[in-house]
């Protein structure tokens, strides 16, 4: 990422913006709308570091608005297998190759999404631990191979029917802890996967969350939760489509 031109770079921090004020607003969809476009428009192995270190931030930033919502009986019920996803996948995802990455992160984004879809028509509604430890391990294994770690808890939040607001809420320490784990495991087999970016980059990527964060504050006193996960979900089909396109060329190319 040396070679990021200051151009690209605004591409970056709009796409960062955007994620933050998704995040705060319906309480997931940051990686789901940036990952697709960060591999898109850097190497697929910076843009989800860059996804995971941007998604931890914007989490432990959001925790301390939403305290009193958090369940954590089901933090801790997801978080624990959430742990053991987080180590395969990101074995995988530093060994891959770019094009394989990049089409996995665009294959699990559309299909996570598609799954979404679908189960919100379903009248299935499922009970017990044992879902709530599927999702978990789903969303760890995810996370740290795609950058995406949400489409897994939210698909169980459909399915056991968990209203928006303690979801919404649980899922901000939950993601800064499988995004803190996936980090330190890439960091430790690959350290030459940090993204290198100047010191002005960096802060000037805590000021682009920090505002989202307040935009999204500000805004979603007016949008409706359904309006906000539908308008995350087309632009990270478009981003997801897009990543995979560009992946498959590489790969054929």
């Amino acid at each position: 990422m040396g070679t990021v031109t200051l151009g690209i770079f605004l591409v970056v921090l709009g796409a960062i913006f955007a994620g933050a004020v998704a995040q705060r607003i319906a309480g997931l969809g940051f990686a789901l709308l940036i990952a697709p476009f960060l591999v898109l428009i850097l190497d697929p192995h910076e843009g989800v570091l860059l996804v995971n270190i941007c998604g931890v931030v914007s989490s432990a930033i959001i925790v301390g608005r939403v305290w009193r919502d958090i369940d954590w009986s089901m933090f801790r019920w997801l978080t624990l297998p959430s742990l053991f996803g987080s180590v395969p996948g990101s074995l995988i995802a530093v060994a891959a190759p770019a094009a394989p990455l990049a089409v996995t992160v665009g294959a699990v984004v559309l299909a996570a999404l598609s799954i979404s879809l679908v189960l919100q028509r379903s009248d299935v509604v499922v009970k017990g631990n044992v879902p709530k430890v599927l999702a978990g391990f789903g969303a760890g294994l995810t996370n740290s191979m795609a950058g995406v770690g949400g489409p897994a808890v939210s698909a169980y939040a459909v399915l056991a029917r968990w209203p928006q607001r303690p979801f919404a809420a649980t899922l901000q320490p939950f993601f800064v802890i499988i995004g803190l784990v996936t980090l330190a495991i890439k960091l430790l087999l690959d350290p030459a996967q940090a993204p290198a970016l100047a010191l002005w980059m960096w802060g000037a990527i805590g000021v682009v969350i920090l505002a989202g964060i307040f935009t999204g504050e500000k805004l979603g006193r007016f949008v409706r939760d359904d309006t906000a996960r539908l308008a995350v979900v087309v632009i990270a089909f478009i981003g997801a489509g897009l990543a995979t396109v560009r992946g498959i060329a590489d790969l054929l190319g």
